[in-house]
């Protein structure tokens, strides 16, 4: 099955001074491109997902990185047969992800990242390289991750982030002492999620760079089972990015 239009996801922690205005611009250049998809702009970042045919995608990405700050924004890339998106919309909101938890700011620090690579290898291993014993927190919501997750990963149970807070608290105990990766569809929760467990006072505690789709794209899914959750009309990916909607 032929794949013509190019999927982008997108996330910036940075400062945006004026996201009016920012959104009045993105707005302009996205309807003037025809692309589909959403962005979301607050004071804290960016955060897009973009989906058109390949040349009007990578045009809408140059203008995301056209805002001050956002110069080397990254963007993962999966392709489909169909637009999964039906409208083009910017808005304005106070967080790209919301938490709820106002002393958690990326736009001020990031969290440690641990690579597709590096993890993938410590999964093979059972261990992270120092041979401390590793737990796979889920970030993500209940039906999320009844699609798929990682193999033996700590689902939390819970229906929006704005709870993850309380319901990892609960959990604090059995992660001490452990190497605690926390993986989410393209890293953004995790942005959060892994600075407030170091509130907490869980020092060995890491964010999969990327997210669930940069594992897949950089290496060959193992460990994970099923898949993954996508928020648009493919609904699912597997572990090579193909939308489950649209297989052969």
């Amino acid at each position: 099955m032929s794949m013509p239009i190019l999927n982008l996801a997108a996330y910036q922690f940075s400062p945006v001074g004026e996201p009016q205005l920012v959104r009045r611009t993105l707005g302009a250049a996205g309807r003037a491109l025809g692309i589909k998809g959403t962005i979301l702009v607050a004071p804290e970042g960016l955060n897009a997902f973009l989906a058109g045919e390949e040349e009007p995608c990578r045009e809408m990405l140059a203008c995301l990185r056209q805002v001050p700050g956002f110069e080397a924004m990254h963007a993962k890339e999966s392709w489909s047969a169909r637009v999964p998106f039906m409208r083009f919309k910017v808005k304005v909101k106070k967080e790209i992800i919301r938490m709820d938890y106002p002393t958690i700011r990326p736009v001020d620090q990031r969290a440690p990242a641990v690579d597709s690579q590096t993890l993938e290898r410590w999964l093979d291993q059972g261990c992270d390289d120092v041979g401390n014993a590793m737990v796979m927190l889920d970030t993500r919501n209940g039906y999320e991750v009844d699609a798929g997750t990682f193999k033996n990963g700590l689902d939390l149970g819970i229906q929006k982030f704005t709870e993850f807070p309380g319901a990892v608290q609960k959990h604090l105990e059995a992660l001490r002492g452990k190497t605690v990766v926390s993986y989410c569809t393209g890293g953004i929760r995790c942005e959060k999620a892994t600075l407030f467990m170091r509130e907490l006072g869980l020092t060995n505690v890491y964010q999969l760079d990327g997210g669930i789709l940069k594992y897949f794209a950089e290496t060959d899914g193992r460990h994970w089972q099923g898949e993954c959750f996508v928020f648009d009309e493919r609904t699912a990916l597997s572990g090579d990015l193909t939308p489950r909607a649209q297989k052969a």
